[in-house]
């Protein structure tokens, strides 16, 4: 957070300050200098009342034009100076009418308004200078005109102590500007940047509200997606009890079945404990929701469930005139992975690559054993998918605009489920898609 500070607002605070001080000298002299006349009263006695309304008539003349630069708002420093040759003026002839003996204590005094002056005043050092020297001259004007002592008299009875004072004094306004100019900087940084924690305060607030407006419409959505979930399983739990047990009747009279009559039995079996199974992770809402999902691993011959999944898909192959090449090693290769998943990562893969492909395309489904690993791969010499939208099809659960519109619609969310349930299984999932075709490799650990 970086703060600046124009030279407006600078000066603008500079100024505030220089007024607060200057209405602290301005009102302390207006109170205290006619209470100087109690010591006009005790030292000297036949001048106290001429002096009395010397020092009124001055603290009136201080007080008009105190009031006259507050309404016109003219600069301090002229208010100051003004003040100070006055009270200059009065204490001078003061120092030189009185007789000897009283000379100390005036010049005390004098002393006392001076170093008064410069240590509450807030301005540049040269204007008390100034005022040192004006005091002098008014001094020196003043001795010539009423004093019949000589000089050296005057210094040895206050003169010399005034002088000291006088000039000393002289230093502390130096001082005192650079200390306050720093306190004035100060604080407008401190000001500005509270101003400006306090607007990125509100906006973290805002949009604190607007996440937790969001919040609230992402947790009605997933209540609802759950309410979704729960419904649509429950009915299609139901589905397929239904089917499982249509298919157990047909079962109970597979005496009256043909080969391949039980054959297609034994397939709807399989696929409605497949379907179970996923309906039943489905339900478990709170494995969905958690960072991994729980898996049934077994033991089992991966070519095996290639092989099944091959035939499964051959008649939809064939229905769009597709060719599946069955390249798959007839040797048992065992893993150790949830068959329910892995089938359906080959089930996604192969039924994909058959709705890409045109019509009187060859497929290739090839297994095989390669650095302990079983390797699966679909080799689809049609028309490439391209590999931009493959990769939205993997990654992205989007469906894509056809570019055709003979080419059937193309779904990224069995491709994208393939890829999660490769990698959440422990195996890696790889694809190309160039002038050559279409490619798909899944990789699992094969058990020694």
């Amino acid at each position: 957070m970086f703060v600046q500070i124009s030279k407006e607002e600078y000066l603008k605070e500079i100024s505030k300050k220089a007024w607060y001080q200057t209405n602290n000298i301005i009102w302390t002299l207006i109170f205290l200098y006619p209470i100087f006349s109690i010591v006009d009263f005790i030292y000297g006695n036949n001048i106290w009342l001429q002096f009395l309304i010397v020092r009124i008539i001055t603290v009136l003349v201080i007080l008009g034009l105190y009031s006259l630069f507050q309404t016109r708002k003219y600069n301090y420093r002229f208010l100051l100076h003004a003040s100070f040759f006055l009270l200059s003026l009065t204490s001078a002839i003061l120092c030189n009418i009185v007789s000897v003996q009283q000379l100390e204590i005036y010049y005390l005094i004098y002393a006392a308004i001076i170093l008064f002056f410069n240590l509450q005043v807030f301005w540049e050092p040269i204007n008390s200078v100034i005022q040192t020297l004006v005091a002098i001259l008014l001094l020196a004007i003043f001795y010539n005109i009423f004093n019949e002592y000589p000089l050296d008299l005057v210094i040895n009875n206050g003169g010399s102590i005034f002088f000291i004072i006088a000039f000393i004094s002289c230093l502390i306004p130096s001082s005192r500007f650079k200390v306050i100019a720093r306190e004035v900087r100060s604080q407008i940084l401190i000001e500005k940047s509270n101003d400006q924690l306090k607007e990125q305060n509100k906006d973290i607030n805002e949009k604190n509200n607007i996440i937790d407006r969001q919040y609230e419409q992402l947790r009605k959505l997933d209540d609802q997606k759950n309410s979704f979930i729960n419904i649509a399983g429950h009915d299609l739990k139901n589905i397929v009890g239904q089917i499982i047990m249509s298919n157990n009747m047909l079962k109970e009279e597979d005496y009256r079945l043909s080969a391949d009559q039980k054959e297609y039995s034994d397939f709807i079996t399989e696929a409605s404990e497949k379907m179970q199974y996923l309906l039943n992770k489905l339900m478990d809402v709170k494995e969905i929701e958690s960072p991994e999902m729980k898996f049934n691993m077994e033991i089992f011959d991966i070519n095996a469930e290639v092989i099944h999944v091959f035939k499964g898909l051959q008649e939809t192959a064939q229905m769009k005139n597709i060719h599946l090449v069955d390249n798959i090693l007839k040797l048992p290769l065992n893993v150790k992975l949830d068959k329910v998943f892995a089938g359906q990562v080959f089930q996604n893969l192969l039924s994909n690559a058959i709705k890409f492909s045109q019509t009187n395309n060859n497929i290739k489904v090839v297994t095989g054993l390669q650095r302990q690993k079983f390797v699966f791969e679909i080799i689809d010499e049609g028309v490439a998918i391209g590999q931009e939208e493959l990769d939205m099809m993997f990654n992205k659960l989007k469906t894509l605009n056809d570019a055709s519109g003979s080419v059937e619609s193309r779904l990224g969310l069995g491709l994208s489920i393939a890829k999660l349930m490769t990698k959440e299984l422990g195996g890696e999932l790889i694809y190309r898609s160039d002038d050559n075709g279409n490619y798909f490799r899944v990789e699992f650990y094969v058990i020694n």
